[in-house]
């Protein structure tokens, strides 16, 4: 028996394994002197799509298996690519580019059938045009709003972050998790009031 495709499956995860050393930009509610890191991150994403799916509109048609591979996928990129924040807009000119070239070559390190369904599937993440990838957009634009929320908005505030700029950025909830959206609203106003956020 050959062991060559197990050989590059498990190459391809010991290569995952770098993602628990990219940093972003949240700090953990546990642990509010330690950012988040993106396996932490994907983690988090994934049990949050389970729980809340109830939420989301045409719940039904959306296959879950398909959102969760979606979302513990979608970040390996930065194993090479690096987190790039969502509010760095010189960092933000070239991030497409930067991520592609990633994906290749991290999910050309698995069997050629894996290596192109998990493009697929980042692909599909990205360009968000189907439900399970708007659905799994929105989770990821839920779970660091919480985070940042109830660490007392640090990360806003390290950044000058302000009102309009992260209502602009949850605004994609409203139309897959409309509940969540007036949710993230609620907490985005009072994130102001309280002077996490600049008005």
């Amino acid at each position: 028996m050959s062991f060559e495709r197990l050989k590059k499956q498990l190459h391809f995860l010991i290569e995952a394994d770098k993602l628990k050393n990219i940093y972003r930009r949240t700090y953990l509610i546990c642990d509010t002197e330690r950012l988040e890191n993106d396996a932490e991150h994907s983690w988090h994403l994934t049990l949050i799509a389970i729980i809340l799916l109830e939420y989301a509109t045409k719940r039904k048609d959306i296959n879950q298996f398909h959102v969760l591979k979606m979302l513990i996928i979608h970040d390996m990129v930065e194993i090479d690519a690096g987190d790039t924040y969502c509010y760095d807009q010189v960092a933000l000119q070239d991030k497409g580019e930067r991520e592609i070239k990633a994906a290749n070559r991290l999910f050309s390190i698995l069997p050629e059938d894996q290596q192109e369904h998990f493009l697929c599937l980042w692909k599909e993440f990205e360009e968000q045009e189907t439900i399970e990838a708007k659905y799994a957009a929105a989770i990821d634009r839920i779970q660091p709003l919480l985070l940042i929320y109830f660490t007392q908005g640090r990360t806003w505030i390290d950044h000058g972050i302000d009102l309009e700029q992260e209502l602009k950025r949850n605004e994609l909830l409203k139309e897959i998790t409309p509940a969540l959206w007036d949710y993230a609203k609620e907490i985005i106003h009072d994130a102001a009031q309280k002077g996490y956020l600049k008005s």
